[in-house]
C-alpha cells in the first residue's frame, strides 16, 4: 500500500510565509528599547556633558538601528532590552565636551557600562571624580579613561575600589593631587593602570604587590618619594614598568630579577643610586631599558649585556665610571645605546660595527681614549646619529677624515700640540648635534608610545571579547 506524500499548493504556501512574516516567532524577538530609568541618566549625563545636539529630541532611543548616537555602544542584555556599554567624549567623531562639563557621578548608576573614555573634556572649571551615594552592588565598568583633563583635580577618591570589575585604569596627564590611596591596590583585576602625568606625591604603596595580573603600570611624571617598593617583585606579568620623573631613591630592588615578562622599563629622572642588582641579567625579555639622569655612581654593569632582546640601553647623564664592558658589543638587537655624559674611560671596544641594527651611537662627554675602532662604511651607515665628542682623548684614523665633523672627533695627529700623542688634540670637540639629539628623543618616545599601542589594542580585543 504507498502512501500519498502531503504537500502544500503554491498558494497555500504564500499564505503561509505571509502569516509567518506578520507574526514573527516570539522567542527570538528582541526590542530595541531601553528601560526608562537608564534613559534618563543617559540624558542626564549627555546634557551636562556635551551641547552638539539636543539628544532628548534628535535620538530619543539612542540604542535604535540607525538611530545610535556618535560615541556610544549598546548590548542586548538578558532582558532582551539594550543597555550602555561604552561612552566616548571629547575626540572626533564622538562628543565633544561644552566648557561648563563636570565629572558625571552618574555613569557609575548604568548597570551595563563596561567602558567610558572622557578626554581633554574637564578643561575650564575645576572638577573632581565623584561616586554616587548610592553605588550599583556589582559594578560591570572593566575600563575607566581619563585623559588629558587639566581641571580634574582633587585626590583619587579610595572609593574607586569598588569598580571590582575595572581591568584598565587611565587617570593621565589630568591635575591629580595627595597620595595615591592604597584601596586602588584592592582592584585585583587590573591590567593597565596608569596615573601618569599629575602631581601625585608620597610613597609608592606597599599594597601594589597584590595586583598580580598587572600587564602595564605608569606613574612617571608625578613628584612621588621614597624607595621602588619591594613589592613590586610580585607583578609576574608585567611587561611595562615607567616610574620616571619621579624623586624615587635609594636601589633598584633585587627582587625586579623576578619580573620575567618585562619588556620596557623606563627609571630616568629620579634620585636612584648605587649598584644594580646581580640578577637584572634574569629579564630575558627586555627590550627597552631607560635610566638617564640618575644619581647612580657606580660602573657601567657589565650584566646589561647579557640581556639578548635589548634594543634600547640609555644611561646618560648618571656618574658612570669604568670601561665599556664588551658585552655591550654583544646585544646583537640593540638598536640604540646612549652613555653620554658620564665619566666613562678607557678605549671604545671594537664590535659596535658588526651589529646588525645600530643606528644611533652617543658616547660623548666621557673620557674615553685611543683611535675609533670604526670602520668608514659604519660611520656613514650612522651619519649624525653616531657622537663621540667631547673625549678629548680620541681621534679617528685618517682614512676617515672625512667623518670628523660628522663625529666630533678629530683625526690622529692633527692639530696636536709639540710633543703629545695622538687623540691630545688642541681644538675644542664640537657640540653634540641638537637635531641627532631630537629625532633620538623622537625616537625613544614613538617606542613607548607603540609599546603602549600594541598593549592597548590586545586588552582593547580581550574586553571586546
Amino acid at each position: 500500500m504507498t502512501m500519498k506524500r502531503a504537500f502544500l499548493s503554491p498558494s497555500s504556501l504564500l499564505f503561509f510565509l505571509l502569516i509567518t512574516s506578520l507574526f514573527p516567532c516570539q522567542g527570538n524577538r528582541v526590542s530595541a528599547s531601553m528601560p526608562s530609568s537608564e534613559s534618563e541618566t543617559l540624558f542626564k549625563i549627555m546634557e551636562s556633558m556635551s551641547s552638539d545636539q539636543q539628544w532628548r529630541q534628535s535620538h530619543p532611543n539612542p540604542c535604535a538601528p540607525g538611530s545610535s548616537w556618535p560615541g556610544i555602544e549598546c548590548k542586548t542584555g538578558p532582558d532582551h532590552l539594550s543597555h550602555v556599554s561604552r561612552l566616548d567624549f571629547g575626540s572626533a567623531p564622538n562628543p565633544s565636551c561644552k566648557p561648563s562639563a563636570s565629572f558625571p557621578s552618574s555613569i557609575f548608576s548604568l548597570p551595563f557600562l563596561q567602558s567610558v573614555f572622557f578626554f581633554n573634556c574637564f578643561t575650564h572649571f575645576p572638577t573632581t571624580i565623584i561616586f554616587p551615594i548610592k553605588l550599583l552592588p556589582n559594578s560591570t565598568l572593566q575600563q575607566l579613561s581619563l585623559r588629558s583633563n587639566p581641571s580634574l583635580s582633587a585626590q583619587i577618591p579610595p572609593r574607586i575600589s569598588t569598580l571590582k570589575s575595572l581591568q584598565i585604569l587611565t587617570l593621565s596627564q589630568n591635575r591629580l593631587t595627595g597620595d595615591i590611596p592604597p584601596a586602588v591596590f584592592s582592584l585585583k583585576s587590573l591590567v593597565h593602570l596608569d596615573l601618569s602625568y599629575n602631581k601625585l606625591t608620597g610613597k609608592i604603596p606597599l599594597q601594589l604587590g597584590n595586583l598580580n595580573s598587572l600587564v602595564g603600570l605608569d606613574l612617571s611624571y608625578n613628584s612621588l618619594t621614597g624607595t621602588i617598593p619591594p613589592t613590586i617583585s610580585q607583578l609576574s606579568m608585567l611587561q611595562k614598568l615607567d616610574l620616571s620623573s619621579n624623586s624615587l631613591f635609594g636601589k633598584i630592588p633585587e627582587g625586579v630579577e623576578k619580573l620575567r615578562s618585562l619588556s620596557f622599563m623606563a627609571l630616568s629622572n629620579n634620585k636612584l643610586k648605587g649598584a644594580f642588582p646581580k640578577g637584572i641579567s634574569k629579564l630575558q625579555s627586555l627590550q627597552y631599558f631607560i635610566m638617564d639622569n640618575n644619581p647612580m655612581s657606580v660602573a657601567l654593569p657589565v650584566e646589561l649585556g647579557f640581556l639578548p632582546k635589548l634594543q634600547e640601553l640609555q644611561l646618560e647623564n648618571s656618574g658612570y665610571s669604568g670601561v665599556i664592558p664588551d658585552s655591550y658589543t654583544k646585544l646583537m638587537n640593540l638598536s640604540s645605546l646612549s652613555l653620554a655624559n658620564n665619566r666613562v674611560t678607557g678605549e671604545i671596544p671594537s664590535g659596535f660595527e658588526s651589529l646588525p641594527h645600530v643606528f644611533h651611537l652617543n658616547l660623548s662627554r666621557n673620557l674615553l681614549i685611543g683611535v675609533v675602532p670604526f670602520d668608514s662604511s659604519f660611520l656613514r651607515r650612522l651619519s649624525k646619529n653616531l657622537d663621540l665628542s667631547g673625549n678629548r682623548g680620541l681621534c679617528l684614523k685618517p682614512e676617515d677624515e672625512f667623518s670628523v665633523v660628522k663625529t666630533g672627533v678629530d683625526v690622529c695627529g692633527k692639530n696636536v700640540t709639540s710633543g703629545g700623542g695622538a687623540g691630545t688634540l688642541m681644538q675644542q670637540p664640537k657640540k653634540k648635534s641638537q637635531a641627532a639629539s631630537s629625532r633620538y628623543h623622537k625616537s625613544c618616545f614613538f617606542s613607548s608610545v607603540l609599546f603602549q599601542f600594541v598593549l592597548f589594542l590586545g586588552l582593547h580585543q580581550r574586553l571586546v571579547l
